[in-house]
């Protein structure tokens, strides 16, 4: 059983690394669409408009030690494949198709890295 003090920690440090995601992305000049986008496929962390017009679905992965990988290597297919239903079921509801990409930020040590079209 997972220690609750534990739980919370994760929640504050996962709130933490999409606070910075989002300052990043204004920074860069994307517009913030949603964040904790919920679907029945799952949550995205972050929905973003890029400056060429694209709808970026952006994971936000936030590790503070490497000792179960780097924060990248825990988006795994089956992470793909529930970010790729939820763009789908984003299209939907804007009754349109939108040109999409998947993004993911990785949040490491208090720093963020960046990756645009980071899988398809």
């Amino acid at each position: 059983m997972q220690d609750p003090s534990q739980n919370l920690h994760q929640k504050i440090l996962g709130r933490q690394g999409e606070d910075l995601t989002v300052k990043y992305l204004k920074k860069h000049g994307y517009k913030i669409l949603k964040r904790n986008f919920r679907t029945p496929f799952g949550e995205a962390d972050v929905v973003a408009k890029s400056r060429d017009g694209y709808v970026c679905f952006v994971e936000v992965k936030a590790r503070e030690t490497d000792a179960f990988g780097l924060p990248t290597e825990a988006v795994d297919r089956r992470k793909k494949d529930r970010y790729r239903l939820m763009a789908r079921f984003w299209c939907e509801l804007e009754k349109r198709e939108v040109p999409i990409r998947f993004d993911v930020a990785s949040i490491f040590e208090g720093k963020i890295e960046y990756f645009e079209n980071a899988f398809i």
